[in-house]
């Protein structure tokens, strides 16, 4: 048993621990006679503490934004029915998975170390939830990081499986104002609704029926706005190119339905005037202003 897996061991026993007691909010200095007591009675002669203390840190300065993940990935689970060691098994993961050096934890390793104290220490299916967790997310992990669009991205990925998709900004008139749906993922980011696309089927018709799917609304496709790429991480597959088109759509002004899946966790109508002060990716919102404005020309010919 490598002396890191121990480590990880001994952070989830802390933070059981603590959970138990109700005591997460405790300060990181006095939390570590808990790790050394941990460490003497099971640690397997570990004598450096450093990697479990950055663990247990790491979760308790982050808890509240790793809770709130958690939650908007598996949003048939509310967090206190997740068994605690499955609760505290996924605060180890996604600390690693999202705030780590991946130089030194690899996505990959965080994931399968964290699914190995699942079988270790947690009930029959929890290897499995946790899987299914953390994959979900790390499924969407290239966005929040991606790069703007360049031409050269695709130079840097060249061997790398690529995906088509295509969505857009969804526009309704309503009560003579102009809305925008859009998205919400797990990331706290509002973004536009998207799906993948067949090479041989038309792309607009392939538009039409994800965002039916996604949102739950039928649209009418118009202009191409752009397009983008971004490299998303699969658990399975490694990076894989993501080249999404986005075109300016137009439906009724009814509720929007939220497909169940990972990533997501909203998705909601904003009055055109609102757009501007929410929290969207840099190389999304030149493509919800150019859409708006067409949108409002389409409408003065009306």
């Amino acid at each position: 048993m490598s002396t890191r897996h121990i480590a990880r061991t001994l952070a989830l026993q802390t933070l059981f621990e603590l959970d138990m007691k109700s005591e997460l909010s405790t300060p990181i200095d006095s939390v570590e006679p808990i790790i050394i007591r941990n460490r003497d009675e099971s640690g397997e002669g570990v004598k450096d503490i450093s990697f479990t203390k950055e663990l247990v840190k790491s979760v308790l300065s982050r808890r509240i934004t790793i809770d709130d993940i958690i939650v908007r990935a598996a949003p048939d689970w509310p967090l206190e029915k997740i068994g605690m060691v499955d609760r505290n098994i996924l605060r180890i993961g996604l600390v690693e998975l999202l705030f780590g050096d991946r130089a030194q934890v690899p996505p990959k390793v965080a994931i399968d170390e964290a699914i190995e104290l699942a079988k270790t220490f947690g009930g029959e299916t929890s290897g499995r939830f946790i899987n299914g967790v953390l994959g979900a997310i790390y499924k969407e992990i290239g966005e929040p990081e991606k790069e703007q669009t360049t031409k050269t991205k695709s130079d840097h990925m060249n061997g790398s499986k690529r995906e088509l998709l295509a969505g857009g900004v969804v526009c309704a008139h309503h009560e003579n104002k102009l809305y925008v749906g859009l998205v919400h993922d797990v990331f706290g980011y509002w973004t536009l609704p998207k799906g993948h696309i067949s090479l041989d089927e038309v792309e607009k018709e392939g538009v039409v029926r994800e965002l039916k799917k996604e949102i739950g609304v039928s649209v009418k496709v118009f202009e191409k706005l752009g397009e983008n790429e971004y490299i998303a991480n699969k658990p399975t597959e490694g990076k894989v190119v993501k080249h999404v088109n986005y075109y300016l759509v137009t439906t009724e002004y009814t509720p929007l339905v939220l497909e169940k899946k990972g990533g997501l966790d909203d998705a909601k109508w904003f009055e055109s005037k609102e757009v501007k002060g929410l929290r969207i990716y840099d190389d999304i919102r030149p493509l919800i202003d150019k859409a708006i404005e067409s949108f409002k020309i389409q409408r003065s010919k009306v």
